[in-house]
């Protein structure tokens, strides 16, 4: 991984932890509300146009989650927010020295266990590369912001020769294995950051037997969360 990627990914943690303190400093901006008794209420005119028209606009107002339409940036310890919830994650980063872009979609049936399918492409100038995998999320849930896991997947390594002329595709299978940390802005969205070891068997021309490549994957990006209920 270059130093240049390394010290943006380092950038973006120490702003991150700096708006996490900052967030635990602010007053509960629910709780400074409910104290204040001394605010006159406001009672719209119904009956001009313009409030009724308001009033119908906010009620076409419909939220991707509905639960968290007033929780701010602030985020809950219950350990079901991880049970019974899709994932959307869109990444960015390296795979070998080559950049990758990704997207993931995951499933998490309980708290500790999810299943995820990763999508990345590995473009170059001469040879790019698909990595599709199936993963296996494991985690144990922690109070707070940053939750770490631990990810096992195999998959299909499919490598095409650019511009080279009548040359075909070449599929390998992969093994994944690594970890990453989620760092929850709140209970539905988090950013994430990933590291993974990929091991590509294939065999070498004019040879027998089964040969291991190695190549090391790191990417960051955001994930979006969708609970499915109890």
């Amino acid at each position: 991984m270059s130093a240049r990627r390394i010290i943006a990914i380092l950038a973006i943690l120490a702003v991150l932890c700096v708006a996490r303190l900052a967030l635990a400093s602010e007053p509960d901006s629910l709780t400074a509300s409910a104290d204040t008794t001394t605010a006159t209420p406001v009672v719209p005119d119904t009956a001009s146009p313009a409030a009724a028209n308001s009033n119908q606009d906010d009620d076409e107002l419909i939220y991707l989650v509905p639960s968290l339409e007033n929780a701010g940036y602030r985020v809950t310890n219950d350990r079901n927010r991880f049970k019974h919830r899709i994932s959307f994650s869109p990444a960015y980063g390296e795979l070998g020295s080559q950049d990758l872009f990704a997207f993931r979609v995951g499933y998490s049936p309980n708290t500790w266990l999810g299943y995820e399918v990763s999508f990345g492409h590995n473009p170059a100038s001469s040879l790019h590369g698909l990595l599709h995998t199936f993963n296996v999320i494991l985690r144990y849930p922690l109070s707070g912001r940053i939750q770490p896991y631990g990810t096992l997947g195999y998959g299909m390594m499919t490598v095409y020769p650019g511009q080279a002329i009548n040359a075909d595709s070449v599929s390998k299978n992969a093994l994944t294995a690594g970890g990453g940390i989620e760092f929850y802005i709140r209970d539905d969205v988090a950013m994430r950051g990933e590291v993974r070891g990929a091991t590509v068997l294939g065999q070498e021309l004019h040879s027998e037997g089964t040969v291991a490549y190695d190549y090391m994957e790191y990417t960051i990006g955001f994930a979006f969360f969708r609970s499915l209920g109890k």
